[in-house]
């Protein structure tokens, strides 16, 4: 699912590193994307020394496996690249106490993989105490919730649009990938994540209203690129805080990533 977001999104060449008893599957449901096997350790650091964007965590899991990919991902990824730590690798980090390399990290946690990663109590997750976490770890942090809140370096964001169809499995998956294929389109790393995490609840009020109260965030993203355009037109109307009700703050410049593509490294497709 988070490849689907990636492709559908338009990052371009697009490799799922995972297990290889997932390459069927993977080709099944998107022929689009290219297949490495994780287990391959020389493949995957040439992989990711190629990539722009390189997103990890969504179905990894937490063995020492998982770990090992951990690791060599860190040690491999420089400052020009993006890194997007998501799901299980965000457990790891926080519980395996791993040292975060040196790259333009984003982290994209629910709230309970925040207060793993922040010492942070959900019940004590305010808005000044997750911007000092944010402050010490670094990177943009988007954490997950019914009103999802973007931490930046200078600014805190709240996602206004969104459907309570959204608490579906995979639905955090998918917009990891729709992040990271917006950011490995456009220049500005803060723009492409709110646009991203924009976007994916618009599309999500949209699908709601013929999906019922199920939503399978499967479904919508062949419809990304349909409804993206509607959704980019209601941007760049000047820099606020809040995001939706066409008020949303984003620039984004439609410029291609010189190295192209990007990266996702999970256990299941």
């Amino acid at each position: 699912m988070s490849s689907l977001g990636a492709v559908y999104s338009g990052a371009g060449l697009t490799t799922t590193i995972t297990d290889p008893t997932n390459q069927s599957s993977l080709h099944a449901w998107l022929p689009e994307a290219m297949f490495a096997d994780y287990n391959d350790t020389d493949q995957m650091v040439q992989l990711i020394k190629s990539m722009k964007v390189i997103t990890i965590g969504s179905g990894l899991g937490t063995d020492d496996h998982s770990c090992e990919i951990m690791e060599t991902v860190f040690d491999t990824v420089t400052p020009d690249q993006i890194l997007l730590i998501d799901g299980s690798a965000i457990t790891m980090v926080a519980e395996r106490g791993l040292k975060l390399p040196d790259a333009k990290l984003i982290f994209t946690p629910h709230q309970m993989e925040w207060q793993r990663l922040s010492g942070i109590k959900m019940a004590d997750q305010t808005e000044e105490r997750n911007k000092a976490a944010r402050d010490k770890i670094g990177g943009i942090v988007v954490l997950k919730s019914d009103r999802t809140e973007v931490y930046t370096p200078d600014e805190v964001y709240q996602n206004t649009t969104g459907t309570p169809a959204q608490a579906t499995g995979g639905m955090g998956d998918t917009l990891a990938g729709i992040i990271g294929g917006f950011v490995a389109q456009f220049d500005n790393e803060v723009d492409a994540v709110l646009a991203a995490v924009y976007s994916h609840s618009a599309i999500a009020d949209e699908l709601a209203n013929t999906h019922n109260q199920s939503l399978k965030m499967i479904t919508s993203a062949p419809v990304i690129p349909a409804k993206g355009q509607k959704t980019k037109d209601s941007t760049n109307k000047g820099r606020k805080r809040r995001l939706g009700n066409g008020r949303y703050p984003t620039t984004m410049n439609n410029h291609h990533n010189e190295k192209g593509g990007s990266q996702h490294i999970n256990d299941t497709p």
